[in-house]
Formats: C-alpha cells, sequence, structure tokens
C-alpha cells in the first residue's frame, strides 16, 4: 500500500483544517519544499498537495508551488484543489503533477470531467469521492449534493477511472480513526480494479495495516505526521518492509 503524505496550502504555507472548515486553519511550516523533502528522504515517493486557495476560488492558484515542489523533489505529486477548467489542468500538468484529483467537477460537470479521462488517461486522473453520511461532498466540502457515494464510484469506473481518493469528512483532521467500514462496503461494491486511496481520520500506525488489509492501494496522511502522532522512521520503515 503506497504512503502518500498531504501538503495542503494556503497562502503558500503548509497547513492542515478539520473537516474542511477554513477557520480551523493551522500552519504548519511556511516552506511546503522543505516538508516536501524531508518526505522525500524517509523513502517516500508520492504526495497528495492540496491547493485550498484553489478550491475555494474554482481556480487553481497554488501551481508555484507545485511546480517548486515537482522541479526540486522526485515525488509523484497528485494536485488537487478548484481544478475546474481544461486550462487549469494544462497548467498543474505543465507545472509537474502526475496526476490530477477532480471532486466538485465530476459531479457538477461530469461531461468535462468525462472528456479529461479521455485526453489524459485513466492512470492521471484521479476521482475525488469526498463523502458526508455518504453522499457525496463538494466545493471544498461547503456543499453536499445528492450524489449517493457508491453508485457515484461504480459509475465512473464505467468510464474508465482507476483511482478514487475517499474522504469521510466526519473523521478528516480528527485523528480518530479512518473509516475503515465505508472503505471495505466500496472495495465490495465495485469492480476488482479499482484502486482505493483511503484519506482522512489517520491517526496510529497500527491503522495502516489494517487499511492494506482491507484493500485501500494507498493512503493519505495528514495531520498525524504533523501532530507527531506516526513519525517518518516509522513510514520509512513500513516502506522498506512492503
Amino acid at each position: 500500500m503506497r504512503i502518500i503524505p498531504a501538503i495542503d496550502i494556503i497562502e503558500g504555507k503548509c497547513v492542515r483544517l478539520t473537516k474542511g472548515d477554513y477557520n480551523t486553519k493551522k500552519i504548519y511550516n511556511e516552506d511546503p519544499l522543505e516538508v516536501a523533502k524531508e518526505f522525500e528522504n524517509y523513502g517516500i515517493k508520492s504526495l497528495h498537495l492540496v491547493d485550498l486557495d484553489g478550491a475555494k476560488s474554482s481556480h487553481i492558484v497554488n501551481y508555484k508551488i507545485l511546480e517548486k515542489i515537482a522541479g526540486k523533489t522526485s515525488l509523484n505529486i497528485d494536485f488537487g484543489g478548484g481544478l475546474k477548467s481544461d486550462e487549469d489542468l494544462k497548467i498543474a500538468f505543465e507545472s509537474g503533477a502526475t496526476q490530477i484529483t477532480g471532486g466538485s467537477i465530476a459531479v457538477k460537470n461530469p461531461a468535462q470531467f468525462k472528456s479529461w479521462i479521455s485526453q489524459y488517461g485513466s492512470d492521471k486522473i484521479i476521482l475525488g469521492a469526498d463523502a458526508n453520511n455518504e453522499k457525496i461532498a463538494v466545493s471544498g466540502w461547503q456543499e453536499e449534493s445528492k450524489e449517493e457515494l457508491i453508485p457515484f464510484i461504480n459509475r465512473y469506473q464505467k468510464e474508465g477511472v482507476q483511482y478514487v481518493i475517499c474522504t469521510d469528512i466526519s473523521k478528516d483532521g480528527m485523528l480518530e480513526g479512518p473509516a475503515f467500514g465505508l472503505y471495505k462496503k466500496i472495495l465490495n461494491a465495485s469492480d476488482a480494479d479499482l484502486k482505493l486511496i483511503a484519506s482522512g481520520g489517520i491517526s496510529s500506525f497500527d491503522e495502516l495495516p489494517k487499511l492494506e488489509e482491507i484493500g485501500c492501494e494507498g493512503t493519505i496522511i495528514g495531520k498525524a505526521i504533523y501532530e507527531g502522532r506516526i513519525s517518518l522512521k516509522q513510514l520509512e520503515n513500513y516502506i522498506l518492509n512492503s
């Protein structure tokens, strides 16, 4: 299972929110590149980079940070947050993203999201399926849609989607453990080739083998690293032994 640390960006700084609420912002580092380099030093190969300013303003904002991290590390970067137009995607990939994540766009403009899958390939486009009570949330989690989580994922699998990041919003930033039951349910109800990436609520190292056992392809870890609940040394050992 891939270990994917998260760096969330507001005004060029590395921050974390709780349940996506911008009023809970906590700055952990003024320099996201420094954080990314430290991850790389511990054998981590993937990074989940979220443009929270972009998510709020519905277009890419922090692409210069993406460019800097991509240019000065060898991390595979999945970039998301406010990607709404073909131009946004072009900027993200030209700035060094390996993959992009589309969430709200997949709900609000499915034709455009499907066109991205056709144009860039399903290995480059990740479906962001962020949910509250198994309903898809959009617009930086400010709105709940009528879309049911599992049918939403299944529908996009039929369109060729391979990678899905699922965040249970009620767990995000709470350090109370991930939504094991929900991830089991998704994997049981989906095609076998689904690459499900767990996100939200990771609070201790012991949870990682459980997510791997369920069948998650990757897990995104944020606050647990920044708050010292999981050490980079533990993650390095996990990567070396997997």
